[in-house]
């Protein structure tokens, strides 16, 4: 099985060991030390704060080996894994948003001071008036500009990973824009 595996990309190795019922957690292992801080940061841009994304990416883990049986490799495995985690990172925040009553500006002023607040947070001014902009967008947008300006990834990707027509997907980011410009431009 080895000699076998060392031909193969780090996600063929993945779902080959995934395929076997003896090499299961193995496998998992391996998908969780591959794409652990990946998923981490594309949480953590969503819900910024330390924790919350950590109890995010514990329950897209979750989620992951729980289906990891019905993943029929119609995606790549990252774009299948990205989807999860944006999916868990959307019920988490709708959650929250829930839990809080508050109107949208007061959740914003929460999410930027978070950030100041965030041992984990090391950014320069500039960094975090950015923080503070992406904060004030809609998560939907907030998380198209990450996926396409943090992640680098293609409208064609993000259109897998979310569900959502590339049309509509650059409409998205070209709004985050021009809210994120007119943000900044207000400081």
């Amino acid at each position: 099985m080895e000699a076998i595996l060392n031909d193969k990309s780090p996600d063929e190795k993945i779902i080959a060991l995934l395929a076997e019922a003896a090499n299961i957690e193995q496998g998992f292992r391996l998908l969780v030390e591959t794409y652990q801080e990946r998923l981490y940061w594309q949480i953590r841009k969503m819900v910024f704060d330390h924790d919350d994304a950590h109890d995010v990416l514990q329950n897209t883990f979750i989620k992951v080996y729980r289906g990891i049986k019905n993943f029929k490799g119609d995606s790549k495995l990252h774009t299948w894994l990205y989807r999860i985690a944006a999916n868990e990172s959307i019920t988490f925040l709708n959650k929250k948003k829930k839990q809080f009553t508050s109107s949208i500006d007061h959740e914003e002023f929460g999410l930027a001071n978070s950030l100041k607040a965030d041992q984990y947070f090391d950014g320069n001014e500039a960094e975090m008036i950015l923080q503070q902009a992406l904060a004030a967008l809609p998560d939907k947008q907030r998380q198209v500009f990450n996926l396409r300006y943090e992640d680098k990834m293609s409208y064609r990707e993000m259109s897998e990973v979310l569900g959502t027509s590339i049309g509509a997907l650059k409409a998205s980011y070209h709004h985050a824009v021009k809210k994120i410009e007119n943000y900044i431009l207000s400081r």
